[in-house]
């Protein structure tokens, strides 16, 4: 990983702390109704904006050199958007008879049902070495997929918390999230070339307006006298993702390293990282959207705001080991391929 992407992610990550603690101390900016007017400013301009940036930054052309390898793909977003949502729904069957606040397990399922980020998971696979197209077409077409599929996942397992009708939901969905998304695409075609000589901040303009989304979220939360959210569930939530986070690594590392599965050594460092990170970027707001005005919100947002930085960490400490694995094993595959030389007698 890059200095520079490390910094504006170690920024972004203290951006978090200092946002929700100016939102415990001025919690009435932020409400609706406040200044800051988050009814419109967050629920369409700010949302839309984030979904347009994207549309300008997903560099779809360079996706075609790695569309044919149709198993790797079919893996990642199978495991991402089925395996890892019902498997996070059985875990908290069991969960759900221990003092855990209820709101951050309900939390724990949006994470599972969260697309792919469209950034983290291409950095750390360049970092190591692996399939960077592979990982650059999983990260953009998981988050297309999201866009339909991750709101269909949050209703069918949290049901909607919202007196917003299914219908608008996704009338909303459409024109805060597809139609940016799609604009900025057509955009990007028009000044691409322009894109590519001046490369303009989009991580840092998407983080920014992030931020505005989470202070606004966090507002409603502390402005709600009766909202209380107690240490000892926070410090086993930490406990938990930590845990999901490695466990899920180690179960893809084996699935694809299977004698017949079909994957180099390149490919699984892709699907590693694709099939176990979480998009904060997109499911905010599509929570934002889904559930517009409930009062627990913030607190359901609290185990994705803790797995963003947390699978940035234990990817970033893990890139020496998996990149020591990958090299030792490609070499290991190409001993195994060369001819042996004739015996003479």
């Amino acid at each position: 990983m890059g200095l520079l992407e490390r910094l504006r992610k170690e920024w972004f990550i203290l951006g978090i702390v200092l946002v929700i603690a100016v939102a415990r101390l001025e919690p009435a900016v932020g409400v609706k109704g406040g200044p800051l007017k988050p009814e419109i400013t967050i629920t369409y301009i700010a949302v839309s904006a984030i979904f347009f940036n994207s549309g300008l930054s997903l560099k779809t052309e360079e996706l075609t050199s790695a569309l044919m390898h149709v198993k790797l793909h079919l893996f990642v977003q199978i495991f991402t958007l089925v395996f890892f949502p019902t498997a996070i729904w059985l875990f908290l069957q069991l969960l759900s008879i221990t003092p855990i606040n209820e709101w951050l397990l309900k939390g724990l399922q949006t994470v599972g049902c969260m697309p792919p980020p469209v950034s983290s998971a291409v950095i750390l696979t360049k970092a190591v070495g692996g399939n960077e197209a592979a990982a650059i077409f999983n990260s953009a077409f998981g988050s297309f997929l999201g866009i339909v599929i991750t709101p269909l996942l949050l209703l069918l397992f949290l049901g909607s918390s919202s007196s917003v009708p299914f219908t608008s939901i996704f009338s909303q969905l459409f024109m805060t999230v597809v139609v940016p998304l799609i604009i900025g695409q057509i955009v990007r075609r028009y000044i691409k070339d322009w894109l590519e000589r001046k490369k303009p901040p989009f991580g840092a303009i998407s983080s920014c307006v992030l931020l505005m989304i989470i202070y606004t979220t966090f507002c409603d939360t502390f402005a709600n006298p009766n909202i209380d959210l107690d240490k000892f569930s926070l410090i086993i939530i930490v406990f938990i993702i930590f845990s999901v986070q490695m466990s899920f690594m180690f179960l893809t590392f084996l699935f694809s390293t299977r004698n017949n599965s079909g994957f180099t050594p390149a490919d699984t460092v892709a699907i590693i990282f694709c099939s176990t990170h979480k998009s904060l970027t997109l499911g905010i707001p599509m929570l934002k959207i889904v559930f517009a005005g409930y009062e627990h919100l913030s607190l359901i947002s609290v185990p994705l705001l803790i797995y963003h930085p947390a699978q940035i960490l234990l990817g970033s400490l893990l890139v020496p080991t998996i990149k020591s694995w990958m090299v030792s094993r490609q070499k290991a595959l190409k001993l195994t391929r060369q001819p042996k030389a004739p015996v003479k007698v």
